[in-house]
């Protein structure tokens, strides 16, 4: 497998999901495998299924 194939994500595991920089929910983006959260505007990657829920791996979103 390489490591730009996708892997389904749990539904589960998004629902128990949060940031960990705000505490808030996150947004699933299935397009660009990554986790949005609105308000630390930041999208937490996913890579092979696994999210990465690290802020200095996240992307900051911008306005």
């Amino acid at each position: 497998m390489t490591e730009t194939a996708e892997r389904p994500v749990d539904r589960k595991l998004l629902e128990l999901l949060v940031c960990p920089l705000t505490k808030s929910t996150l947004e699933y983006d299935a397009q660009k495998q990554e986790l949005i959260s609105r308000s630390a505007r930041l999208a937490y990657p996913i890579r092979n299924g696994i999210p990465i829920m690290l802020p200095d791996e996240a992307r900051k979103l911008e306005d």
